[in-house]
């Protein structure tokens, strides 16, 4: 017992006491102190926040159609436009073989058809306008490993082949018909008519494919949409057919969702981002009004430090960190029904230059998420997200070299959503992060 006052009045000597100034060191005052079976508890550690910007983020076989716009009041103005090449299962007319058996039948419509898949962000009372345009560049990645990014854009014309301007209903069982050109659905008609588009190759040959592009005179919403069961339906039928009798359809789908993408943009100008530097660089929070910032599509993501993490070791000869808990809050204000809280937030390991080498995992190797607690209070103080990170802060203190490793906060629909979060840092006068540390001597 009186070795383990020994270890207590050195921390209290080695930390600065009974003060919150941030001196650059953590701090353990008297009253943060919980005395039981050897364990100190320190909720004083200094963590720091800053947000960061990923290069780029795959968006391609994410099986999803991301289109809209909306101007964000804290982020900027968020756009994403969908790419995706089409592909038919027959390349023939209905039980024609060659343009002699064709010439009975006519052209009649065609409709791009799009099925909700119940992903929203923004304003959906308001109304969302898109126009389909068509593609003069191949559906063909510009990297060696087959993949689309976020920042990835392809060429295409500035014609507009089908207008839609509607109000969402994205949580409905319901699709969207967006009636387009009878001269392009003509002219491709009598291509398959005529034999001259027979196979995949001849048909993405004359269309190499369409790409979906959101008014920006509209700003109020991202949806999204299903990609397996979203089409282009060519509807036709037989001259001088009888009245009773059915149209005939050839759908057009993206049978390969590889060759689907969604570009997705953030103007920052005139927000507290705009000067977000390279992705190997960071913002510290001390310079964004103490907030740490986390978007989804856009690639921002929060990057949290513990620089004083390896003095751990001057506590006692013997000991180690058994539990942490990180616990984030949203910044008051920064969410709502329009822009509502994630239940959870994706944790990865990074190094100073702000790669990731890892998920973050605890001690049994099981991958580690932040959970919301959802419970409300008048203050909102209760809403946070906890993360367990005492086996990492253990390993962090135990390193030999003087690298250092951060943990970086994403969201899990990283690559196919637009959802974003604001966190309070420990500077921040409402809603301060907060550590947690158990740490143990023997």
């Amino acid at each position: 017992m009186h070795k383990f006052i020994l270890i207590l009045l050195f921390v209290l000597t080695l930390f600065s006491c009974g003060t919150d100034t941030d001196t650059g060191e953590f701090t353990v005052g008297s009253d943060y102190l919980a005395l039981s079976n050897k364990v100190i508890m320190i909720d004083t550690v200094t963590v720091e926040m800053s947000t960061i910007n990923f290069d780029s983020l795959i968006t391609s076989s994410r099986s999803r159609i991301l289109i809209g716009n909306y101007d964000d009041p804290i982020f900027g103005k968020v756009k994403s436009d969908s790419y995706f090449q089409l592909s038919t299962t027959s390349y023939a007319l209905n039980g024609s073989t060659s343009d002699t058996q064709a010439i009975n039948y006519v052209f009649d419509s065609i409709s791009m058809i799009l099925k909700y898949d119940n992903y929203y962000y923004g304003d959906t009372t308001k109304v969302q306008t898109f126009n389909i345009h068509r593609l003069i560049q191949k559906v063909k990645p510009n990297t060696d490993n087959d993949s689309f990014y976020n920042n990835s854009t392809l060429n295409y014309s500035p014609e507009s082949l089908g207008t839609i301007s509607f109000t969402p209903r994205p949580t409905q069982k319901d699709s969207i018909n967006i009636r387009m050109n009878d001269e392009f659905g003509e002219a491709l008609f009598q291509k398959i008519k005529k034999r001259e588009i027979t196979d995949f190759d001849s048909f993405t040959e004359y269309l190499k494919g369409l790409v979906l592009v959101p008014e920006t005179g509209s700003s109020s919403n991202v949806i999204g949409f299903s990609v397996p069961e979203s089409k282009v339906r060519m509807y036709y039928s037989k001259y001088h057919a009888d009245a009773d009798e059915l149209s005939y359809i050839i759908d057009f789908t993206i049978a390969d969702i590889a060759k689907q993408f969604n570009s997705i943009s953030l103007d920052k100008t005139g927000t507290l981002l705009q000067n977000l530097p390279i992705s190997s660089s960071y913002l510290p929070s001390t310079q964004t009004n103490n907030q740490g910032f986390i978007q989804s599509g856009t690639g921002v993501a929060c990057r949290i430090d513990f620089p004083n993490i390896k003095q751990f070791k001057n506590i006692s000869t013997n000991g180690a960190i058994v539990n942490a808990e990180l616990i984030l809050k949203p910044v008051n204000n920064s969410y709502s029904e329009k822009y509502p809280l994630e239940d959870s937030l994706a944790v990865y390991v990074g190094d100073n230059l702000n790669r990731v080498s890892s998920a973050l995992v605890n001690s049994a190797g099981t991958t580690v998420y932040g959970l919301l607690n959802k419970k409300s209070d008048e203050f909102n103080e209760n809403v946070a997200y906890t993360i367990p990170i005492g086996s990492f802060l253990q390993s962090e203190m135990l390193k030999k070299a003087d690298s250092r490793s951060s943990l970086i906060l994403t969201l899990p629909g990283i690559s196919k959503s637009v959802d974003r979060i604001v966190l309070a840092d420990q500077k921040n006068p409402n809603n301060k992060i907060q550590l947690k540390v158990y740490y143990i001597s023997y």
